[in-house]
């Protein structure tokens, strides 16, 4: 399966010229499976004074446009994330787009990000925890501070995700738990992971980048520095069972200490 994460910056104060030098980067990924765009990439996710005006809906401009691309590429479409107006309340929304243009999956951010920020106080937090179930396996869906909270990738895990699709607005300077968290996630889970992260300043924050690519052991597979760049690479999902039949950690599991359960 050939991934492609797009790690981009805003245009500052420019939608328009920031989606479309989103689509001109997605149009270059024709020989990608599945592609994955980073976190509220459109307006960037420290202009909390954009979020309501320029909020999106699921039948807007923005979602339909990249379910027009999906169709013409003929690919699976992370669209990263971006603010979602339903019915008065405004969520942090990813989509999983179909190569046929069809919505396979929407996760609403959890875990909205509060210190030095304005998220908690004007987005709801979703309250679902997605799998999507794909013709190229079971892909999970977290959203940047998820990361923090292992135990949303322990259910995405019983739920039989193989690959985590993380999108992300990270700043810096924590970078080391950046990398530390991309890494456990994946190995303690035994479960690929890639994350596609912003780059480049925006409203007084500097985004670092560092997008990469997980294989179930922990092991960093290509990652980005701190500029614009598309990480590609063929993942062979099937080596989570592989990795998972080895190395028995969730048979090994003790049921009194979990209480996610395992459904």
């Amino acid at each position: 399966m050939k991934v492609s994460s797009i790690q981009m910056a805003v245009v500052e104060g420019n939608k328009t010229a920031t989606i479309e030098k989103a689509l001109e980067l997605i149009r270059k990924e024709r020989e990608a499976d599945l592609i994955i765009l980073p976190e509220l990439w459109n307006v960037g996710f420290m202009s909390f004074d954009r979020y309501v005006p320029e909020a999106e809906t699921k039948d807007g401009p923005l979602l339909n446009t990249l379910k027009d691309l999906a169709r013409e590429m003929q690919v699976h479409l992370h669209t990263g994330s971006f603010v979602e107006e339903d019915n008065g309340r405004y969520y942090n929304s990813s989509y999983l787009l179909s190569p046929g243009g069809e919505i396979l999956a929407n996760y609403r951010k959890i875990h909205l990000f509060g210190f030095n920020s304005k998220e908690t106080q004007i987005l709801s937090p979703g309250h679902e925890v997605v799998v999507a179930d794909t013709k190229l396996g079971k892909l999970g869906m977290a959203t940047c501070y998820d990361l923090r909270f292992p135990e949303l990738f322990r259910r995405m895990a019983f739920m039989g995700a193989e690959l985590f699709l993380v999108c992300s607005a990270w700043p810096y300077p924590r970078l080391e738990h950046w990398i530390m968290l991309n890494r456990v996630r994946a190995l303690e889970n035994l479960c690929f992971l890639v994350s596609s992260n912003s780059v480049g300043p925006n409203a007084g924050a500097n985004f670092m980048g560092h997008s990469m690519m997980v294989d179930p052991m922990g092991i960093i597979l290509t990652s980005g520095g701190d500029e614009e760049v598309t990480l590609r690479y063929d993942l062979e999902l099937k080596d989570v069972d592989r990795h998972r039949g080895s190395f028995p950690a969730f048979s090994d599991r003790v049921d009194w200490l979990n209480p996610v359960g395992s459904q």
